[in-house]
C-alpha cells in the first residue's frame, strides 16, 4: 500500500502529517537549549560554603583538577566534622554526631544540589557558583 493510498483511506490529511513532524521535532528543543546552557555554565567556577549556625566558616574552591585534601572543623564543645574536598566534589568524611546522616550523604558537586547537613552540629555545606548566579534555580 502506497502512502498516498493510505492517506486517502485514513482520516489523516497532508497537513496533519506536517503538524506531527513539526511537533516531534520541536519536542527536542528543550534538550538543545539546556545543552547549550550547560556549555556556557562550564566557564563558571564553583565553591563550597561551610556554614555553622548560619555563619560562613570557610569557602572551598572546587576545581576539576584541584587537589584532594581534608579540613577538620571543631567547635569549642569538642564536636568535630572532617570534610574532604576532591577536585570539584566535596563530602563529609567523618563526624562525631550520633546519627551519621551527614557522612552517609556522599559527594556533592553541583550548585543548587541538596546540601550536606549535620543537624546535631548545625553545620551545612552548599555548593554555589562563584559568580553569584544560581545554577540550580528554575528558568522563567
Amino acid at each position: 500500500m502506497k502512502l498516498k493510498d493510505f492517506i486517502r483511506k485514513s482520516y489523516l490529511r497532508p497537513w496533519d502529517i506536517a503538524i506531527i513532524v513539526l511537533l516531534t521535532l520541536s519536542s527536542f528543543l528543550p534538550l538543545v537549549v539546556f545543552g547549550m546552557q550547560q556549555v556556557q555554565d562550564s566557564d563558571v567556577t564553583k565553591q563550597a560554603v561551610l556554614k555553622v549556625d548560619g555563619e560562613v566558616i570557610k569557602i572551598f574552591d572546587l576545581k576539576e583538577d584541584g587537589p584532594t585534601y581534608t579540613y577538620k572543623y571543631e567547635d569549642k564543645d569538642g564536636d568535630y566534622n572532617i570534610i574532604e574536598v576532591s577536585g570539584e566534589r566535596i563530602r563529609m568524611l567523618e563526624s562525631n554526631c550520633g546519627d551519621q546522616v551527614c557522612v552517609q550523604r556522599g559527594w556533592i558537586s553541583k550548585p543548587g544540589e541538596t546540601p550536606i547537613a549535620c543537624l546535631p552540629h548545625n553545620l551545612f555545606i552548599t555548593v554555589e557558583a562563584s559568580d553569584g548566579s544560581e545554577d540550580g534555580s528554575l528558568i522563567y
